[in-house]
């Protein structure tokens, strides 16, 4: 049997072997656990869900459970920087020769699946099985921070049994999989929910909740709800730090800070904190408020309205659907009145809601650079954004410029020093563009 040596080389094969296509259900995941022994059932999970703030909340558990002197494993989805991302151990990112590794132990597996079993696995299978064998049989982590791909009842991360289910913010995304309105979204995400594990609810929309709430009640899960059981008190907050009071039912964290902006960063703090509140005081996990301080102190997630330059002032943020942009927007207009003119560069998908979008956007916007992504069919043409644009302001200056590189360059030539640049509406996009800036400190050495 051939076998791959490379990461390359088995991107070539995943191309040929998965399915093209998004698959609900999770029958292949169960078909493929069974014949591995349940590699799952050796491992304790922090189970989250939501549209927003998925991977934020799983940064700052995972920052605060690494500082108390936990091993901690996570698996998110998209990444920003590399494909090594997805699978993390310990803040490091998987490294190639296990990646290859492992999926040459599953290949076979994989194979009799796509000929004699339910069919190909989709990409996010095959990524999720080599996570739960690497976190099980390889690295062995205390805790694994376990994020879903898309909605929850049938993704498949939900083959586990958590010792909490997290849900963050939830708005409009992927209506095409998950439903037309909240109810129907937050049913799927409330999937996570297993019998009587407890659970934790960022969001404060009463669609959403009164799905949440029902279907905690029927599976006897205890629920924690922001702003009823969990609390913050903000004290200081600019687009560097946050200073802030957590309060819960238990007790009162005072002197907490975290480096990401934004009241949205605040709410996934809260979730965040509440979730390891319910492990300290369900599973005896040793947590000290001095765990807290630090761990959300060091808290790092790249793409979150991501500091990427000075003079002029560029922030990234993987913005991407419209409770994205309205709280990048609202961020932007609680801090933005320091600069002179507030200029954004923007790439979007398709199937994006993107007048939605780009509405939000413009009431904030002095110019906009628009762009199309090279590697991706997905991406709106630069002329269409900028088209819709100038419908929803006649009056707004906007610039389209094929290819991102392009774009970045015109971009950074129209910010003058006391400006603030905003690069966002796509993840692709600042994956794109992030180590162009960083590489060169912004734009110094780019124009």
């Amino acid at each position: 049997m051939t076998q791959f040596e490379t990461a390359q080389e088995v991107f070539a094969w995943m191309e040929q072997t998965c399915a093209k296509t998004i698959q609900p259900g999770l029958e292949r995941m169960e078909w493929m656990l069974e014949r591995l022994d349940h590699p799952e059932r050796r491992l304790k999970f922090i189970h989250i869900a939501g549209t927003n703030g998925k991977g934020s909340t799983a940064a700052m558990i995972a920052s605060v459970l690494k500082e108390a002197g936990f091993s901690v494993g996570m698996y998110v989805s998209p990444y920003v920087l590399s494909w090594h991302e997805r699978i993390q151990f310990d803040g490091q990112p998987m490294d190639e020769s296990s990646f290859v590794r492992w999926v040459n132990e599953l290949k076979p597996l994989i194979e009799k699946m796509a000929e004699e079993g339910p069919g190909a696995p989709s990409h996010f299978e095959f990524w999720t099985l080599v996570s739960l064998c690497y976190f099980a049989k390889e690295a062995c982590p205390w805790f694994v921070v376990w994020e879903t791909g898309m909605g929850g009842r049938f993704d498949s991360t939900n083959v586990v049994y958590p010792l909490v289910s997290v849900i963050t913010e939830i708005g409009y995304d992927h209506k095409k999989w998950l439903g037309e309105t909240l109810e129907e979204i937050a049913t799927e995400k409330a999937g996570i929910i297993k019998p009587g594990v407890p659970v934790i609810c960022g969001s404060e929309k009463e669609e959403a909740l009164s799905v949440i709430k029902r279907v905690a009640k029927d599976k006897h899960s205890r629920l924690y709800m922001y702003n009823e059981d969990f609390s913050v008190i903000a004290h200081h907050q600019d687009l560097d730090e946050q200073r802030f009071t957590f309060q819960n039912v238990y007790r009162e964290l005072e002197n907490l800070s975290l480096p990401l902006a934004g009241d949205h960063q605040l709410q996934n703090a809260a979730t965040a904190l509440m979730t390891l509140e319910i492990l300290r005081q369900n599973y005896a996990t040793v947590i000290e408020p001095e765990h807290y301080i630090n761990g959300l102190k060091k808290t790092a997630w790249p793409g979150r309205l991501e500091k990427a330059g000075d003079q002029p002032h560029i922030r990234l943020d993987g913005a991407h659907n419209t409770e994205g942009i309205k709280a990048l927007v609202q961020t932007i207009k609680k801090y933005g009145s320091r600069y002179r003119r507030i200029g954004f560069m923007i790439a979007m998908m398709k199937d994006k809601p993107v007048r939605e979008m780009l509405e939000h956007l413009a009431q904030t916007a002095d110019f906009v650079v628009t762009t199309s992504l090279e590697e991706h069919a997905r991406s709106l043409e630069a002329e269409e954004l900028a088209r819709m644009l100038k419908e929803i302001n006649p009056d707004l200056n906007v610039v389209p410029v094929q290819g991102e590189q392009d774009a970045l360059h015109v971009f950074l030539n129209q910010l003058d020093d006391d400006d603030l640049g905003i690069v966002a509406g796509s993840l692709y996009l600042v994956s794109a563009v992030r180590p162009l800036l960083m590489n060169h400190g912004g734009r110094q050495g780019l124009t």
